[in-house]
């Protein structure tokens, strides 16, 4: 409450005229309290300076004996703080004074409005960002424990592509994934009554089982519901891992549906691989492995698969760290979600293809969120795309050259360099992650196939040899002194269009590589001129 104000308030009359207020020794009469009339029509003289009397009918204000004012007209009462009032800054409301009698206590002082033609933005800070460097760092801190930090070992594959490719084997894990770094946090995240009452997964990848192990090691109730033809050695992957296995239905819509029937009745929670910040702050962890284990690094290679969240939060740590370091994502050309999104400048929630389901099961289940896509459009430099014959090459050497075996998605960083799909990378540091290996052995089989008929060291061929004896040996024997392996042969006797007295002939043969391959290819064109070799 202004005090000057209550004054002036006080000093009013009860029929509504001003009483008479004096002024100080060292103060003077302020028009500022007259009225117009006055003002303008009428000018009276100073108050005498006080000489020790009292001023003739001078009231005593505050103590002290002042002389008489000039009156104070009562529509010239203005209301303003005691802030301005000090400082000299005097701001003017409308005010209306509605009984004159009652001395009325006076509200604080309200900032005028400002009027602006756009409507005044919220006056809230704005939202923190999604995914920061220091939610990373905890969750580093968070799964140290939980998770052990796997090798980012120099490949010899650099001698034979100029180029240091140092490879991140995120596919030692236990569970052969880098999502256990995600899963874990996130179920470190959840609050402990959830905890309590346990969790549910309903799709067969990667992500449903790391949750299944890192559940089981927190003693948290995990439950996995799975179509009943799944593959058994699936079913017993995950009791191993110690989770509850229910067979339910016969596609993954029903058993999903299942399980998000069950989670509303029992209170579990129902987890999907999604982008939500705490799953990808555990993926982010990786960039601050490769950071710390390989010095002047210029580039890293990471498969964008799925809801790309392992591009995009190891891009966040990354760019981080050090900005100058490239961060090219890969993805294969059969399903380029994150290549489509950048072009359309959306995520792109549902991409329809002619793809392999069994080999591309663990990348096509998913989409790709806004969170997710914004970040991988900010940080991400590059995102090529990978033919799918080229993806089974690398899987081959990656076997070859680092003694161990990754599935599909896990070779994707090296088909980019393998394809030679990125020049600008030669001479440089370059650090490839290598994120998965879960694949069945009939797949693992049928893969090593292709890609050894792909790499040209695996050929089909057909020849016209003779009926009469010795024709079929003098093949084998040639096939024999060029150290060419026979893995099948097959003669067909009966063939349209073919001699009278010929038959024909069709071999499997395995060669060391594609020099050999030629070789062979050029002694039997000289001995059988009906040679023809099966395309690939």
């Amino acid at each position: 409450m202004n005090f000057a104000a209550q004054i002036f308030y006080a000093n009013h009359m009860l029929d509504g005229s001003p009483k008479q207020v004096g002024l100080g020794d060292n103060e003077e009469s302020d028009p500022f309290w007259k009225s117009k009339e006055e003002r303008l029509n009428t000018r009276k003289l100073r108050s005498s300076t006080h000489d020790g009397h009292c001023g003739k009918k001078g009231p005593v204000s505050n103590g002290a004996v002042v002389s008489q004012s000039a009156p104070m007209c009562p529509e010239r009462l203005k209301d303003f703080g005691a802030e301005e009032y000090l400082n000299g800054n005097v701001t003017v409301l409308e005010t209306k004074v509605a009984k004159a009698p009652e001395v009325q206590r006076m509200s604080s002082p309200v900032k005028p409005k400002e009027k602006c033609g756009n409507p005044c933005p919220p006056t809230n800070s704005a939202p923190p960002e999604f995914l920061t460097f220091e939610k990373i760092n905890m969750a580093a801190f968070k799964i140290q424990s939980g998770v052990p930090r796997t090798p980012c070992t120099y490949s010899r594959l650099s001698k034979q592509y100029g180029m240091e490719i140092f490879m991140k084997k995120e596919h030692l894990n236990y569970t052969g994934s880098v999502k256990e770094r995600g899963a874990l946090h996130l179920l470190l995240s959840l609050p402990s009554e959830q905890q309590r009452k346990g969790v549910i997964v309903a799709t067969d990848c990667n992500f449903s089982l790391a949750i299944a192990h890192h559940a089981t090691e927190l003693r948290i109730p995990v439950f996995v519901i799975m179509p009943a033809n799944s593959s058994q050695s699936r079913l017993r992957m995950y009791r191993d891992y110690g989770a509850m296995v229910i067979s339910y239905g016969s596609t993954a819509h029903d058993s999903q549906r299942h399980a998000h029937y069950l989670a509303n009745e029992n209170g579990y929670m129902c987890l999907e691989e999604d982008d939500s910040a705490e799953y990808l702050a555990g993926l982010g962890t990786v960039g601050m492995d490769i950071y710390e284990q390989v010095p002047k690094l210029d580039a890293v290679i990471i498969p964008a698969c799925g809801i790309c969240g392992l591009l995009a939060s190891t891009a966040v740590a990354i760019k981080h760290l050090n900005p100058s370091i490239s961060v090219i994502g890969v993805e294969p050309e059969e399903f380029p979600v994150l290549h489509q999104s950048l072009k359309t400048d959306s995520p792109i929630q549902d991409l329809y293809g002619n793809h392999n389901r069994k080999l591309y099961k663990d990348l096509i289940h998913h989409s790709m969120g806004t969170d997710t896509f914004q970040l991988a459009k900010k940080f991400v430099n590059k995102v090529v795309t990978i033919r799918e014959d080229d993806a089974l090459v690398a899987m081959l050497r990656f076997q070859e050259y680092e003694r161990s075996m990754v599935d599909i998605e896990g070779a994707l960083g090296v088909a980019a360099v393998t394809a030679e799909l990125l020049p600008e990378l030669k001479g440089k540091r370059v650090a490839i992650v290598t994120s998965s290996s879960n694949m069945e052995l009939d797949l693992v089989r049928h893969c090593v196939d292709r890609a050894l008929f792909l790499d040209n060291r695996v050929s089909r061929f057909t020849v016209l040899v003779g009926e009469w004896p010795g024709e079929m040996a003098k093949l084998l024997d040639m096939l024999a002194r060029e150290d060419v392996r026979l893995l099948d042969i097959c003669q067909r006797r009966y063939n349209e269009g073919a001699d009278v007295f010929k038959t024909q002939v069709e071999c499997v043969v395995e060669t060391r590589d594609k020099a050999h391959n030629c070789q062979l290819r050029q002694t039997l064109s000289e001995r059988y001129p009906t040679l023809c070799w099966l395309d690939r």
